[in-house]
């Protein structure tokens, strides 16, 4: 069995991040460095494992799930696991099929092609992935009009791992396409007080497990933010506690953040505020956002699905409604003693 984290916090770091020097990123380096979502690291191993056996590229991948539960990082280890090369791009950076074959004529056998926001490729170019995907083949169109011809390149057998915050968003034929489909869920706290138990050694700050178990509470289930709380609170500790974050320091730092007691950030407080406001009647993603001053597809991906989870928030056909237990956060309450707001 492994160090105890409360035990002997430092320790418990060090063995999850073993032998190697901090080089600004606190992603893993190994699929053995990654915590949480067990069961994609375990599939992930199988499936890395099969194909070198086999001498094959690995199946393509489509992850999905919120931002910040570790796509890319997984994306990353896919390619360092089968020891291949990794290229990336994001989708709305491949608005032409030519910029799409510039990226896939580049690639060598058994490499790693990662898109980002795979949701967002225009139909065309997605169209121009189905026989580079399915047959290994690229037919680039030569000329145009009457005399337009295609000539057909093959491609060594690649990886293409797509990343999506909306898998809905896929057309069925594309997503059908990928052999392996794994969602990524929320972290439980366990898993990223451990996550920032090993950021804060990599980091170089002394981290109390009451510390880390507070940011860890407040994270919205997601390493990025954890990881992003303990930058923030790092400074602070630097500065006026002798780099080392006790709870105090922890509580310092969020309250400087605007993250309150309940983990709500300035634009969660917004959002139910506004809806509250509205007296009982749904409010529209639209409304909303204008009322907030925020862009619709970030309170939609980030900031909308946390609310929604924890019970704030009640998405229906006619707009966004607080549950009770949103009213009473949001310090408005709800009208007509309570009926304006559907129950849990």
């Amino acid at each position: 069995m492994g160090p105890n984290p409360a035990a002997d916090p430092n320790a418990y770091a060090e063995a999850l991040a073993p032998d190697h020097t901090f080089d600004g990123s606190l992603r893993p380096k190994t699929l053995d460095e990654f915590v949480g979502q067990s069961s994609v690291v375990a599939n992930f191993r199988l499936a890395i494992r099969a194909a070198g056996d086999r001498g094959e590229a690995v199946d393509h991948i489509l992850l999905s799930g919120l931002p910040g539960l570790g796509k890319t990082t997984l994306a990353h280890l896919v390619a360092t696991e089968s020891g291949s090369s990794l290229h990336e791009a994001a989708a709305p950076t491949l608005q032409r099929a030519a910029d799409l074959a510039g990226l896939l004529t580049r690639l060598e056998k058994g490499d790693v092609l990662f898109i980002d926001e795979v949701h967002r490729l225009p139909g065309g170019v997605e169209e121009y992935l189905y026989a580079a995907m399915e047959d290994f083949v690229l037919d680039i169109m030569l000329d145009a009009g009457p005399a337009a011809r295609s000539v057909r390149v093959d491609l060594p057998r690649f990886t293409l791992v797509g990343a999506t915050t909306r898998e809905g968003l896929l057309s069925a034929p594309f997503r059908s396409r990928f052999g392996i489909h794994e969602r990524l869920e929320p972290y439980d706290a366990d898993d990223l007080v451990r996550i920032a138990h090993r950021s804060a050694y990599l980091l170089g700050v002394g981290l109390d497990t009451d510390a880390a178990r507070l940011l860890a509470d407040r994270a919205r289930g997601t390493p990025r933010v954890v990881n992003r709380f303990l930058r923030r609170v790092r400074d602070l500790a630097q500065v006026e506690a002798d780099n080392h974050i006790s709870p105090e320091v922890a509580l310092e730092g969020l309250r400087r953040m605007g993250v309150d007691e309940h983990g709500l950030t300035r634009v969660d407080r917004l959002m139910l505020k506004s809806i509250a406001h509205a007296g009982g009647i749904p409010v529209g993603l639209k409304t909303l956002a204008a009322a907030i001053g925020e862009d619709e597809r970030t309170l939609e991906d980030v900031y909308e699905p946390h609310l929604l989870r924890i019970g704030l928030v009640l998405k229906t056909p006619q707009g966004r409604r607080l549950t009770p237990r949103g009213h009473e956060l949001a310090g408005i309450a709800p009208p007509d003693g309570g009926q304006g707001a559907l129950p849990l």
